[in-house]
């Protein structure tokens, strides 16, 4: 089968997809549950904080599954429990019970992003990375291009009990060509050409993975021992509130500042993750077109990451005058294209750095930490924006970041190239004196 990496790439896209219309099926039937079962926007707040802790240890553990029991395998595993848990929202009546399911999905969501990962490292060589990532990254968007309309029809017609359980069968739908397809990775997998194979194993540009040498391979502790680390976990730390805040607030936001009802939020909030999508497609080409061109890995990933960046900070700050749905909402897009140009290549940092089997567990580590951000915004937005009543703050915040992210990519880990353990570092060394 030819080009089998991009029919695998294409699968966890499609899995995000899934991912994103079950993630985000709460918010947008917010203000018809909120008015059949009594709450308000700090109940909204904390059961989204409650996902959000269990999306962070979800990201951890998820990690550390699937570099040990492989990606085959823990797509399964995330997939069925997230499924499961969806289901379940049916059953919820109170701030507690939506808490106990919105905890489970957010657990078994979270293993979608390092498995994603993952895959991209295991299936990929290095120049066409950051384009697989904007792949699924862009499953990411286009979930939440579909889900504001699709959840307000079922909506509309199913009410939001079995809206629930019908989103639910998506998933478990995934599993059977997931289960057909994945048999392995690209080194044993029966279905793959000799010339995919070759091309996808000769350009691992990984430490310790030329030449014949052993792969470098390090604990958790030796893996947060590197700078490289901790660029790639400050960087998710200061820009996935970004993402989150309007992941979990644009629905909010469009009832509160311009009076949307369920019906107006389904047919419009969905345009600003067409810019997602075609954010997350362009900074995936641009990095790898610049590498084909000549350009370094690093000077390419920090180029993308700096227009991602460019991007976001002024149409965030001109957000806040906003006084119109149609200049909001095009600003959004401007703030969400950028968003995804960076964050796709962001995310392609620990393949960059270490290989294969330590891409995951980073992966998970900075996932998780960047969560603890969100999770902080989340119960920010109640407060800062005085119970939905003024939103120019809530921009602000997400525009405070920006410049932070940069220096974590642009400086904090200094060039991007494979980490090689001290060990052959001070072999290198005394070779060279």
């Amino acid at each position: 089968m030819k080009n089998l990496r991009w029919i695998i790439v294409s699968l966890v896209a499609l899995a995000t997809i899934i991912n994103y219309i079950d993630r985000a099926a709460l918010s947008v039937m917010w203000p018809g549950i909120a008015d059949d079962l009594g709450m308000d926007s700090h109940d909204y707040a904390n059961i989204m904080s409650v996902f959000l802790i269990a999306y962070a240890i979800g990201q951890a553990v998820f990690g550390r599954i699937f570099d040990a029991v492989g990606t085959r395998i823990g797509f399964i595993l995330s997939i069925v429990v997230w499924s499961v848990s969806i289901a379940l929202h049916a059953l919820a009546s109170s701030v507690a019970s939506f808490s106990l399911f919105r905890s489970l999905l957010g657990f078994g969501e979270a293993g979608n992003w390092p498995g994603a990962t993952k895959a991209n490292a295991e299936w990929f060589p290095a120049k066409e990375r950051a384009l697989a990532q904007g792949i699924f990254g862009a499953g990411a968007s286009a979930g939440s291009i579909i889900a504001p309309p699709l959840v307000a029809f079922l909506y509309a017609f199913l009410g939001w009990q079995a809206t629930f359980v019908v989103i639910a069968l998506l998933g478990f739908l995934w599993l059977v060509p997931w289960l057909i397809i994945y048999k392995s990775g690209p080194d044993t997998h029966p279905w793959i050409t000799h010339e995919e194979r070759e091309l996808i194993l000769c350009g691992q540009f990984t430490a310790g993975n030329n030449n014949g040498k052993e792969e470098y391979v390090p604990g958790l502790i030796e893996l947060l021992s590197h700078r490289q680390s901790w660029s790639v976990i400050s960087a998710r730390f200061f820009i996935e509130p970004i993402w989150w805040l309007f992941v979990a607030w644009l629905p909010l936001y469009l009832s509160d500042k311009f009076g949307f009802d369920v019906k107006a939020i389904g047919a419009s909030a969905w345009i600003p993750y067409v810019g997602a999508a075609a954010g997350a497609l362009f900074g995936g080409w641009l990095s790898g077109r610049l590498i084909s061109r000549g350009w370094s890995v690093n000077k390419s990933r920090k180029f993308a990451v700096f227009v991602g960046g460019a991007l976001m900070l002024p149409a965030l700050l001109a957000t806040t005058l906003a006084n119109t749905p149609t200049l909001a909402l095009g600003m959004i897009t401007v703030i969400l294209f950028g968003f995804q140009a960076a964050i796709n290549n962001i995310q392609t940092l620990p393949s960059d750095y270490f290989s294969g089997k330590t891409v995951a567990s980073l992966a998970g580590i900075s996932g998780a930490v960047g969560v603890v951000s969100v999770i902080t915004a989340i119960q920010l937005v109640p407060i800062i924006t005085n119970d939905g009543t003024f939103y120019p703050p809530f921009f602000i915040l997400g525009a405070s970041l920006v410049p932070l992210m940069l220096i974590s990519v642009l400086l904090v880990g200094g060039r991007i190239t494979p980490v090689r353990s001290r060990r052959e570092k001070k072999q290198l060394a005394e070779a060279a004196g």
